[in-house]
């Protein structure tokens, strides 16, 4: 019932002709099929390298194909992710093999999808995501390097050891015996691998790690070298054999039950995730995924084959083969069954080495520079490396907590340290501080909090700039306490919460991260914040006192704005590309780039007194700018925007009012607007029904519709198609309406534009 509710919702918005069964058959034979056989060519190499690299039975990574292609293919939540062997188990199928033997090693993987199908019912999915990734990227690392140690013994015609530290220390030795038939073998296959996807035409389609086994296969039946090949002890269905439980070590047992069930549904999971970045199709239920990993454990486990997961190298080469659902996945399995039946002796004609080769080649990919650069960026390479070596010369499990730990570690360190310094501001050294208190605050910072606010020298006026959105008690205790003594001592102490935690709160209720506890700096107006000087200060003079708001507002600019804007107006710095032509009042409170949250380059903004455009009385201003806006910067769309409390509106109903002329002259542009809500215009009867019975408000809405109409019947508008709407402001409830031909609505979340 569960999984027929998911498939239901998967398809409610899918038409109902792609829905029927003859459009799926089609797009199955279509995509699917061929799909299908490239991923089939692709995991039959990867599944016999890596059922040798753990030191299990030949088959039993067969088994682990067919199973995970079709079991977890049919069960699973992702319709595009492949399931078989993963190199990612190898180091830990190898060290379970050799501590408990094969089929103990079966019945723990059967045990891990019992705790993956646990998992996927329990809905956890997600949480397992919470491993930082520079972790889960340094245990990939540290395996492939482990399987590439392992592999070049076996390339160099010996046999693996079992940890790197025996790899490393007997890899002199075994150079110095080193087989030249399994070198030229194994690094035919490398060569390969390394140029195939460098080719030029439609070769590269073909599966290079089948190309490489196929041709050094063929070249040591050609040659006459004598290389050690793959043998096996009947068929598929000999090896198929039942699972042993342990006699005694149930505390190892239960151990390694977790740690493959941990790492299996980690790495599947991750690669759902990543297959789904891949296209645009049907999005993964990474519960059911886990439910369907789980149940093909279970299954390869009790039928003697190796644990498998989501696999990202075959899942990639499924996608870009243009598989669209599951049947590819489920076929490929297919197919590796076929194949393990009917032709098992072609598979006794691989020399090892050219499987070796195979697996030096992955082992050294997965280790990502790109991975590496980015950690390094970040500042997480420590734990990135300690992560590789971790699971390099202890165990994966070990490798991984040691990881997980330092990862934690170095969360709490930098919580430990939020920006705090202080400074004085001006030449008057002594007069002015500022004290920047920036990140989480909390009583692990005091030793840097104490240290900045004693700098500090009695007697000036101090800012401090909270901007925090995390503060505990201790840190606001600390705060506030050095506060009163600087007061006491003849200072001033002005408190600028900038973030989101407020320093009041933190001595009354625990604390906590607030989404929106404080006005962002910049849309707070200047009184919000500044200090200011007063008349008669001590050295201010008169142009000081006028120009101190603007000149706080460059400061406060420079410091905290430009940064971060810098990039973005660089890219800008020779030209512009608006989308809009932003027609608005002149008014103080109307910030056009608030309202509508937009920056720099987005609008091409024109203000006057009223939010006019006089074109028919050829008004040069106006006129120049919509002459620019529409054939230079070609915007697609002119927005009018009034607001409520306009002056010029009230001037326009108070006949009796003094303006000078100047101002009469420029209203009488408005004029047509003024008889259009004397004559009842559909707005503003609108206007009134949604609550502004305010008549200056009202003719301010008018206004803009007749704006809009002026503007549609301009010849410049009118032969370029350009999209003419209207705004309105409302100062008192700072929210905006829309303002169209007759009538009035508010601006909804929902609604996707003007």
């Amino acid at each position: 019932m569960v999984s027929k509710g998911i498939d239901a919702a998967r398809t409610a918005n899918v038409p109902r002709s792609q829905q029927s069964p003859g459009y799926r058959v089609r797009e199955i034979l279509h995509h699917d099929l061929p799909a299908s056989v490239v991923v089939f060519l692709v995991a039959l190499p990867l599944s016999l390298g890596i059922a040798i690299a753990s030191d299990a039975p030949i088959m039993a990574g067969l088994i682990a194909a067919v199973v995970g292609g079709v079991l977890a293919g049919a069960v699973g939540g992702s319709p595009l992710l492949a399931t078989g062997p993963a190199a990612g188990l190898t180091v830990v199928v190898a060290e379970l093999v050799a501590k408990f033997g094969w089929q103990v090693t079966c019945a723990i993987t059967v045990g891990a999808g019992v705790l993956q199908i646990l998992f996927g019912l329990s809905r956890i999915a997600r949480a397992a995501l919470a491993i930082s990734p520079v972790v889960v990227h340094a245990m990939l690392a540290g395996i492939g390097l482990t399987i590439a140690l392992q592999q070049v013994h076996v390339l160099l015609g010996g046999s693996s050891r079992s940890s790197v530290w025996q790899n490393l220390s007997q890899l002199p030795a075994q150079l110095g015996r080193m087989h030249v038939g399994d070198i030229l073998i194994g690094g035919t296959v490398i060569a390969i691998l390394l140029v195939w996807k460098r080719l030029p035409g439609p070769v590269t389609k073909v599966p290079g790690a089948l190309v490489a086994v196929v041709a050094a296969t063929v070249l040591s039946l050609v040659l006459p070298v004598d290389v050690e090949r793959i043998v096996i002890n009947g068929s598929l269905f000999d090896a198929i054999g039942l699972p042993e439980l342990p006699d005694g070590r149930w505390p190892a047992f239960a151990a390694a039950v977790l740690t493959v069930a941990l790492i299996a549904s980690v790495e599947s999971l991750l690669s759902a995730v990543a297959v789904d970045k891949m296209h645009s199709g049907a999005r993964s239920d990474l519960n059911r995924e886990l439910i369907g990993q789980g149940a093909a454990n279970m299954a390869s486990g009790a039928l003697g084959g190796l644990p498998v997961t989501g696999v990202i190298v075959r899942s990639a080469t499924n996608v870009a083969a243009g598989a669209r659902s599951k049947a590819s996945t489920i076929m490929h399995g297919i197919w590796v069954l076929l194949f393990s039946v009917f032709l098992a002796g072609v598979v006794q004609q691989i020399p090892k080495a050219a499987l070796a080769g195979l697996l030096i080649v992955i082992g050294i990919q997965l280790v990502k520079l790109a991975q590496i650069r980015l950690a390094h960026r970040t500042g997480d390479l420590w734990v990135y490396v300690v992560t590789v070596a971790g699971v390099m010369f202890l165990n994966l499990l070990e490798g991984v907590l040691i990881g997980l730990f330092l990862a934690i570690a170095l969360v709490l360190w930098r919580a430990a340290r939020p920006v705090i310094h202080a400074e004085p501001v001006g030449a008057a050294a002594e007069a002015e501080w500022r004290v920047v208190i920036e990140g989480t605050c909390s009583f692990l910072s005091l030793p840097r909090l104490s240290g900045a606010l004693a700098r500090v020298p009695e007697g000036a006026d101090v800012t401090v700039e909270l901007i925090v959105d995390y503060i505990d008690h201790a840190a606001s205790d600390v705060i506030n306490e050095w506060a009163r003594r600087h007061s006491r001592d003849g200072g001033s102490v002005q408190i600028d919460e900038l973030g989101t935690a407020a320093l009041s709160v933190a001595a009354h209720e625990p604390p906590q991260r607030r989404g929106a506890a404080a006005l962002a700096r910049g849309l707070a107006p200047w009184k919000a914040w500044q200090r200011g000087l007063q008349p008669g200060a001590t050295g201010a003079a008169e142009s000081d006192i006028r120009l101190r708001p603007v000149l706080d507002g460059i400061s406060h600019y420079h410091r905290r704005h430009a940064p971060l804007l810098q990039q973005h107006l660089s890219e800008l710095s020779h030209g512009q590309n608006p989308t809009s032509l932003f027609l608005t009042c002149s008014d103080s409170r109307v910030v056009p780039n608030v309202i509508t949250h937009s920056g720099p380059g987005d609008l091409f903004t024109v203000r006057n007194i009223g939010n006019l455009a006089p074109t028919q009385a050829r008004d040069t201003s106006v006129e120049a700018a919509l002459s620019f806006a529409i054939e230079q910067l070609e915007v697609t769309s002119i927005i009018v925007c009034g607001h409520s409390g306009c002056g010029a509106m009230g001037a326009l109903l108070d006949t009796d009012r003094h303006i000078s002329a100047p101002i009469r002259d420029w209203l009488a542009h408005a004029q047509p607007s003024l008889r259009a809500y004397l004559g009842d215009h559909p707005v503003a009867r609108a206007a009134a029904e949604a609550g502004f019975d305010n008549a200056a408000d009202q003719l301010a809405m008018v206004n803009v519709a007749v704006q809009i109409d002026t503007l549609q019947r301009h010849p410049l508008v009118a032969a370029s198609g350009v999209h003419v709407a209207g705004l309105f402001f409302d100062i008192a409830t700072a929210k905006v309406w829309h303002v169209a031909a007759a009538t009035v609505t508010e601006h909804s979340d929902e609604q996707a534009g003007v």
